[in-house]
């Protein structure tokens, strides 16, 4: 799929997301012309590497599950829920190299913005079903350089597509939040019931992602509500002229 056909995606109203640059060769993403014989003697065998070729080249490694990327666009003049955009499900390795390759890198994307991958039927929000009951694995980026949230964003990816944990059906997706001081990627899990799976997940991001112990921690989405609503009503105070001594962080990523 090319970048035509994205643009064409109903529910996808950003098209600034899209990288220009030429997709990379090195991910299946281009085709190399290959050369046949020619000669009359030699039509029915140029036939058949033909065939052989094709098949080569349609054939395509489906994952385990089907994930759907989303981007949210920070607009507060929309709810949290209408500022998240869907932007395509994929199935197999080369679809989800097709659509990487052709996507902006989380560094190049707006301040307030996140990306995120889910499991198809799964959106990025405390309040899905799969979520609400579950918690993240939070990898707090200060100050990183841009290679390092890009690389690291693209490993949890892989991570998530191929299914590397012991407890992958524990795993929801994935988000990484841009932000003025600090970036995040979390890792969200389906039942912080199962302490289980969730310290193997994370003991396998801290091996696979070679992160420090003071780079992970694990939040409940309960206490991470419950902080929201916290500052929400901060937020209501300092509306309607009640003193409060805290300053707006424009860096709040407390529904994500």
């Amino acid at each position: 799929m090319f970048q035509s056909d994205f643009h064409r995606k109903k529910n996808f109203a950003n098209p600034n997301l899209f990288n220009n640059s030429n997709p990379s060769k090195e991910n299946g993403s281009a085709m190399q012309p290959t050369s046949t014989d020619v000669r009359p003697g030699n039509q029915e065998e140029n036939k058949e590497q033909e065939e052989v070729h094709t098949e080569e080249h349609l054939l395509k490694h489906p994952l385990q599950n089907t994930w759907t990327l989303w981007y949210l666009e920070n607009d507060r003049t929309k709810s949290w829920e209408d500022m998240q955009n869907e932007i395509m499900s994929f199935d197999t390795v080369e679809d989800f190299w097709s659509l990487y390759n052709h996507i902006k890198p989380p560094s190049d994307i707006k301040i307030g913005c996140d990306y995120s991958l889910f499991k198809k039927g799964i959106r990025p929000m405390w309040e899905d079903a799969a979520n609400k009951k579950g918690g993240r694995w939070v990898i707090t980026l200060n100050r990183s350089p841009k290679a390092e949230v890009d690389n690291l964003w693209l490993d949890v990816l892989l991570c998530l597509i191929g299914e590397t944990f012991e407890h992958s059906d524990q795993v929801c997706g994935a988000v990484v939040n841009i932000r003025n001081k600090n970036n995040k990627i979390s890792i969200w899990t389906a039942n912080d019931d199962n302490k289980e799976a969730a310290l193997e997940i994370g003991h396998k991001l801290r091996d696979v992602l070679r992160l420090g112990r003071q780079n992970l921690q694990y939040q409940l989405h309960r206490d991470t509500m419950r902080l929201s609503e916290m500052i929400n009503y901060r937020d209501y105070n300092s509306q309607h002229c009640v003193d409060d001594d805290d300053d707006d962080d424009d860096d709040d990523d407390t529904h994500n």
